[in-house]
């Protein structure tokens, strides 16, 4: 009876500890220096699927393949590249004027507001169209 438990007790630890692992393993990738640490991958893959219809682009517009080819799984999206510290000058300038100009709860996070968005000025397109 006691080796079952032990066995028992070893198995949900070493689960515990795989799913940390991969946990961790998920959050290593990451480069964050505009949005939250903290926030979860849907939230992130939701942001950043709203940029991509914004600017009408795709995930290697801003960041960059490992081995120069551009394929979705060959991406280093933690790798930092001159289009990506652009869009988060964008982002800064976007959380700026939605806590400067426009109603700000404290309680919500800047980064998620949604009043002025890059969608206001890009109008789909990589760059805001020149009127």
């Amino acid at each position: 009876m006691h080796k079952k438990k032990l066995v028992v007790l070893s198995v949900l630890i070493a689960f515990v500890l795989i799913g940390a692992a991969t946990s961790l393993r998920q959050k290593k990738g990451r480069n964050l220096k505009v949005l939250p640490k903290d926030i979860s991958d849907q939230m992130l893959d939701s942001i950043m699927q709203t940029y991509n219809k914004a600017l009408g682009v795709n995930c290697n517009f801003c960041h960059t393949p490992d081995n120069g080819v551009s394929v979705a799984d060959s991406i280093n999206y933690a790798l930092d590249y001159s289009m990506k510290e652009n869009a988060r000058r964008m982002m800064r300038l976007n959380i700026d004027i939605n806590k400067t100009y426009f109603y700000y709860d404290t309680a919500s996070r800047p980064e998620y507001l949604k009043v002025i968005t890059c969608k206001t000025c890009h109008q789909g397109h990589p760059f805001p169209p020149e009127d």
